[in-house]
């Protein structure tokens, strides 16, 4: 594979903290993350490689989208979301400091970090170059780390790390991710500045919009192609596109934590939107969430057969990974 070339798939990172001198995350004015100044959250940002491109800012949550990807932050955690080359795990030492000299933060109650198999890890930067080199660099700072690899290594598969550890906040969070990668060409097509106008108007072409009417939207579209977003819904929810729309090596992701008993009909209206390839869908459910109670059954999808369907039981999360290949025509 010669020239351009952009690793649209990303690197995943998500911290929960607790007070350790209380063992709780009850509210607090000095206990929310989101009292560290932005201007030292860019600070760490610049470490990562990325930059800031919008921010806002709700009454659970602040959201920034960024050069490669995006951020959520909340109370109690935060969700970190870079592709390309960007180096996130440089990010983990000084967010841990400033959860701790901001907001009394002093135990990680859990860690997450995960990504899809790169197209060329030979581009990567330290310690991104294997996942042999992420653990270790993870197993220097955490005590108690376990990582798992899902699906087929010699095709595509999924690398997760997480602690060993039972959680006192993360009990009923969930989480839904999909991977697409074969993208349709004509879909893709909204997401360059030559067909689009505006990152408005490729969200509502595209019908994202609609997925939830009542989210804030915060969008961009790159030049000359190129597409993020982020959403915020009521309570904490939120969800988060990004898109890769060259042909070579065209990716979509999407993310929600919204919380539903199926996941089907929401997996279906992405699917339809994008027309993917391939696609992988891994769900997150902590051990008092709902999310995984209705996706025991393996889902199927019209055109689409299934690869690989893994279910993995950690301390207090269950997790589903699903790998789909579309039927030849």
């Amino acid at each position: 594979m010669t020239g351009h070339f952009f690793e649209g798939a990303e690197k995943l990172l998500e911290i929960w903290f607790i007070n350790g001198n209380n063992g709780s995350n009850k509210s607090t004015k000095c206990n929310d993350l989101r009292n560290i100044p932005r201007d030292l959250i860019e600070e760490v940002l610049n470490l990562v490689n990325c930059k800031v491109l919008t921010y806002a800012q709700s009454a659970t949550t602040d959201t920034y989208v960024l050069s490669e990807s995006s951020m959520f932050v909340f109370q109690t955690h935060f969700i970190l979301k870079t592709c390309g080359e960007t180096t996130l795990l440089h990010a983990v030492q000084p967010m841990l400091e400033l959860a701790r000299e901001y907001c009394g933060f002093d135990v990680v109650d859990q860690i997450f970090y995960s990504r899809r198999k790169f197209l060329r890890p030979e581009l990567q930067k330290a310690p991104h170059t294997s996942f042999d080199h992420e653990v270790s660099y993870l197993d220097s700072i955490f005590e108690g780390g376990s990582a798992y690899v899902l699906g087929r290594t010699n095709v595509d598969c999924w690398y997760l790390y997480t602690l060993d550890k039972t959680c006192v906040s993360t009990k009923t969070d969930q989480t839904l991710e999909i991977i697409m990668t074969d993208l349709d060409e004509e879909k893709m097509k909204i997401f360059y500045q030559e067909y689009t106008n505006s990152a408005a108007e490729a969200t509502k072409k595209a019908g994202i919009d609609k997925l939830f009417p009542n989210a804030k939207i915060f969008d961009y579209l790159f030049d000359p192609c190129g597409y993020s977003m982020n959403g915020l819904l009521p309570d904490g929810h939120y969800f988060t596109i990004h898109i890769t729309p060259e042909p070579d090596f065209s990716y979509v992701s999407f993310e929600t934590n919204v919380s539903y008993n199926q996941y089907q009909e929401l997996t279906r209206k992405i699917l339809k939107m994008f027309n993917p390839g391939k696609f992988t869908t891994t769900i997150f459910g902590g051990t008092a969430s709902t999310s995984l109670d209705g996706q025991r059954k393996m889902s199927l999808y019209p055109d689409y057969g299934r690869i690989d369907h893994q279910v993995v039981c950690l301390v207090d999360h269950d997790l589903m990974y699903s790998y789909y290949k579309k039927h030849p025509s």
